[in-house]
């Protein structure tokens, strides 16, 4: 795994190994979605829930976001997350990592009012639509920011359209191999 772009292009990151069950989204499929993403990333604040190695989040950094904070409940992920944080001597606030669930850290920095310009939700593929949810409370609680957009990575065959809230919709869809990335904002 490596930075694709900016600051630390070809950078590369601690990834999880083959013991570890974690899925880091492709190098390509992140390319992909930051360049279509491009502009909005400068100076965003950028939230990556279900953050896993923190490859999104970094990436976010390198091409300009202001902070990335980073959610992963895994106690061995979070470890990966703060090892790559480590290795690229990021601090809060630029760089912070909480673990606990991707709903309890929507609620809680929701409860602090906070707001993000960007929400990236990667959760684990069999539990795809309690990503969802998530990213659906981040919209329905004030946490994205009234132009922000909601990046949610899933499978291919992943049904979103028929369970999407009716004041969402989607702006685009990234199809690559077994996964999707799929741009969501508010209507």
């Amino acid at each position: 795994m490596r930075i694709t772009a900016g600051e630390w292009r070809s950078r590369r990151l601690r990834g999880p190994g083959k013991t570890r069950n974690v899925r880091p989204t492709p190098d390509a499929m992140r390319e992909r979605a930051f360049a279509v993403l491009g502009e909005r990333v400068l100076d965003a604040q950028f939230l990556d829930l279900f953050a896993g190695t923190g490859a999104v989040g970094l990436e976010a950094l390198s091409r300009g976001a202001r902070t990335s904070i980073f959610i992963e409940k895994s106690r061995a992920a979070a470890g990966l997350v703060r090892a790559n944080i480590e290795a690229f001597e990021l601090q809060p606030p630029r760089a912070q990592l909480l673990v606990r669930s991707a709903k309890a850290a929507v609620a809680e920095l929701a409860a602090a009012d906070r707001v993000f310009d960007i929400i990236w939700a990667d959760p684990p593929f069999e539990k795809w639509q309690d990503g969802l949810d998530a990213l659906e409370d981040a919209f329905s609680s004030g946490l994205v920011a009234p132009n922000g957009i909601g990046c949610f990575e899933c499978p291919e065959r992943a049904g979103i359209e028929e369970v999407l809230a009716e004041d969402l919709e989607v702006l685009r869809d990234l199809h690559g191999g077994a996964s999707r990335v799929v741009m969501i904002v508010r209507v």
